[in-house]
């Protein structure tokens, strides 16, 4: 099979091509694994702070990509759950121990055994790749697979981060950075919760007027105040910076919730530069998000089906797919990048 694989940590400002394509032997399955004919891929911005080194390190060489969408082209014994030809999806989450207190209520997430599609395990840049039948998704008829790729992460932990800023009907949602998953936030709120009004904070003029194309009722720089105070915050930016202005802009009471695996200059905990008065008094509080679980795909899936929920996608080749890296890595990006095979 066809494989895009990382061999190291590179700095994407200087190295444009991380990737090297490779010709590999189709992966072996074990008992209740299955084997996926890969279809779909979507890029993630995970996957440059994989590149670059914000995220644990993986075991190199590795094959990113954690948004999959295949065919079951064969399955191990013991597998219950799916039969050859069925349409699946496989998410970040690749596994976790199952025993945990974390994994017996449904938060895998928190599990201190999880291991991540793409980084701990041969993910979805490639022809094919193996999972436990228990961390792959059915695939709604609805969704083309490119459609379904960017579901499976920017859908999923956006659908983990709504729920997480406790948002009511009516009340006022701000979105920090307007990517991949802070789009599909906007749809899936407007859905959900028809009455809120929701506004945008994003650094390129491209994504504030997509989020106003989209419905968001305001849209301004991430260093610009909003017109009116908001109730809950979700902050998809690599940075620290929107961080301090989001607090700037909540309500008393206000949850800003931060959906990010890492930011940058993570070590130098004094970028945060939080004043107590200014930005935490009036009980106001900062959630973060780690990962999902796993009824988070399965549950936003059936929910995007059942709005006829279209995400924007830019498509690309397997070959193609450093060229998406260094797009996303621009900041100027509209919608979703997938790679199709």
């Amino acid at each position: 099979m066809e494989a895009m694989v990382l061999n190291g940590q590179y700095d994407l400002e200087q190295e444009r091509a991380p990737l090297n394509i490779k010709e590999l032997p189709k992966p072996k399955i074990l008992e209740n694994e299955i084997l996926i004919n890969i279809k779909a891929c979507g890029v993630c911005h995970t996957e440059l702070d994989e590149i670059e080194g914000r995220t644990p390190p993986p075991t190199y060489p590795v094959i990113p990509g954690h948004e999959v969408v295949g065919i079951v082209a064969k399955c191990g014994s013991g597998v219950e759950r799916y039969k050859k030809g069925n349409r699946v999806g496989v998410a970040w989450i690749y596994s976790a121990c199952g025993e945990c207190k974390y994994c017996q209520t449904g938060r895998e997430n928190l599990c201190s055994d999880f291991h991540a599609t793409g980084r701990d395990a041969d993910g979805g840049y490639a022809e094919y790749m193996v999972v436990n039948e228990k961390f792959a998704y059915p695939i709604p008829e609805y969704f083309t697979d490119a459609e379904a790729a960017p579901f499976l992460c920017a859908g999923a932990i956006g659908y983990r981060s709504l729920n997480l800023a406790q948002i009511e009907n009516g009340m006022k949602l701000g979105l920090t950075g307007f990517g991949a998953s802070a789009h599909l936030v906007l749809k899936l709120s407007q859905y959900l919760y028809p009455e809120t009004d929701i506004y945008v904070f994003a650094r390129s003029q491209k994504q504030r007027e997509f989020a106003r194309e989209l419905g968001a009722v305001w849209a301004g720089d991430t260093e610009d105040n909003s017109p009116k105070k908001l109730d809950s915050i979700i902050d998809t930016t690599p940075a620290w910076k929107p961080v301090v202005e989001a607090m700037e802009n909540l309500s008393p009471g206000g949850r800003l919730v931060i959906n990010a695996i890492r930011k940058e200059a993570d070590d130098k905990k004094y970028l945060l530069n939080l004043s107590y008065s200014e930005h935490l008094w009036m009980e106001k509080e900062i959630k973060s998000v780690a990962n999902v679980a796993r009824a988070d795909p399965e549950k936003f899936l059936q929910i995007a089906a059942e709005m006829e929920m279209k995400p924007e996608i830019e498509k690309y080749s397997l070959e193609e797919a450093n060229q998406a890296l260094i797009d996303i890595k621009s900041g100027d990006s509209k919608g979703a990048k997938v790679l199709t095979m």
